[in-house]
């Protein structure tokens, strides 16, 4: 029998100095460890201690030269998480910030969200802390191409298929993808998020917002509301939070709020018009990293150097990064009205603010539920790439909403509890864990 704290302490012990991997562990163990007790086969197979630890994980130096002429060296990663249910499948991030220990919960987590979507894809996540922004194309294209001579040594369509993710958007895919092709010399689907002249998928930039929105849409109808005419806030102005914002407005909802690192943007109007949308690529695309800009081209209002959960909303979109949302801004939400938050970034609330938000009843979608779009369409890309074909937009679209739709199902039938209420966070850590752990143990140990 596993008893959580002595488990979460033997945990920690193994993983010192990677408080968001312990993050997401304790939140997926702490929701599963009844149902893993009264099943003696995964008590007897050591799932917990076999699930919690990755199968493998790389490091290697990228050495590259800036336009300068001088040599530069960043850190590579790649975490082979999981792979029971299909090739490792999670995307390279290039910031700043990037740690084994942050590589190490973005693997676990998406090992469960892989997992909802009930494609065969199993977890795994990389990156490298180079940090893309203020670098010109050539010093971006001599990094990457350094950092696929040693990534390429681990990857391939049946084993491991990256994508992208914060700091790896089309051009990044585009130059990893070309030095692969250089040393491996083969045209195979081993990275998704590819141009869609060479292998890429329709709607892939905006399946993680698209998706997102999906999954809020079966929320309100499950407890009987509707999405038309609600007030949105959403965090972040890239891919995800752009695709939030196109959707919602699609379906009858307001967004009003985005948000940068230097403050968020107030549009009472709504930013929901192909003129607002395309100038939220404009701002991503800047090198900038500010939001400020919209505020005057659309006479908008700029609040510096706070985030948006201050707004008055019916629905929260956390679009950005971890941990963006905590305990004092749920409060503040729920003061304000708010009967659903949205987590669509990886982990985007502390674990007190979910605590708090299920806790006072709110309709809390976690991340690897929510966020599951952009990595189903990558999934769809792969089988593209696997059968040769390439299917329109209606065709990606209408599989998108089923998987959501699925996903959702799911977090349901595991999360309805006596009073009525669905916790989705219980739902999805039960429905995601089952399915990798039941693969576990049918290929033995």
């Amino acid at each position: 029998m596993y008893r959580l704290d002595s488990f979460m302490a033997e945990l920690e012990r193994k993983n010192p100095a990677e408080p968001e991997f312990i993050q997401a562990a304790r939140e997926v163990i702490e929701s599963i460890i009844d149902m893993v007790n009264d099943n003696p086969a995964y008590v007897h197979g050591k799932i917990l201690e076999r699930i919690t630890e990755p199968d493998r994980i790389f490091t290697f130096k990228v050495e590259w030269e800036d336009d300068n002429g001088d040599v530069q060296v960043n850190r590579g990663y790649r975490v082979q998480f999981n792979n029971a249910l299909g090739p490792y499948k999670g995307g390279l991030r290039f910031h700043s910030s990037v740690t084994l220990g942050s590589l190490k919960f973005l693997g676990f987590e998406q090992t469960f969200k892989n997992s909802l979507t009930t494609l065969p894809m199993g977890g795994g996540k990389g990156g490298s802390d180079f940090n893309p922004r203020g670098k010109s194309d050539s010093e971006i294209l001599r990094f990457c191409r350094s950092f696929m001579t040693e990534l390429h040594k681990y990857i391939g369509p049946n084993t491991d298929v990256p994508a992208g993710d914060i700091g790896v958007g089309a051009r990044e895919i585009g130059y990893l993808y070309g030095q692969y092709k250089r040393l491996n010399d083969e045209n195979t689907g081993v990275l998704t998020g590819k141009g869609r002249s060479w292998g890429g998928s329709l709607i892939r930039p905006e399946a993680t917002g698209f998706g997102s929105i999906y999954f809020a849409n079966e929320m309100v109808k499950a407890v009987g509301d509707t999405l038309e005419g609600k007030r949105i806030s959403v965090s972040g102005f890239g891919n995800v939070a752009w695709g939030v914002a196109m959707k919602a407005s699609q379906l009858g909802a307001k967004v009003v709020t985005i948000s940068g690192p230097d403050g968020y943007i107030v549009d009472e109007e709504g930013i929901g018009t192909p003129e607002k949308w395309a100038y939220m690529l404009e701002l991503r695309s800047s090198n900038n990293d500010v939001v400020a800009p919209y505020a005057k081209k659309f006479n908008a209002t700029f609040v510096a150097g706070k985030k948006p959960w201050e707004v008055p909303v019916d629905m929260a979109f956390p679009c950005a990064i971890q941990n963006e949302l905590a305990l004092e801004d749920a409060q503040m939400l729920l003061d304000n009205g708010v009967k659903y938050v949205v987590e669509t970034s990886n982990m985007g609330c502390t674990a007190d603010a979910v605590n708090y938000l299920i806790d006072k009843k709110v309709s809390f979608a976690p991340g690897k539920a929510a966020n599951a779009g952009g990595v189903a369409v990558s999934g769809l890309e792969m089988s593209q790439n696997s059968m040769k074909l390439s299917w329109t937009e209606a065709e990606v679209d209408e599989k998108l909403q089923a998987i959501m739709q699925n996903i959702h199902t799911s977090c349901v039938q595991y999360g309805t509890q006596d009073s009525g209420y669905i916790n989705y966070v219980k739902g999805a850590n039960i429905a995601g864990f089952k399915k990798v752990a039941d693969a576990m143990l049918d290929f033995g140990y």
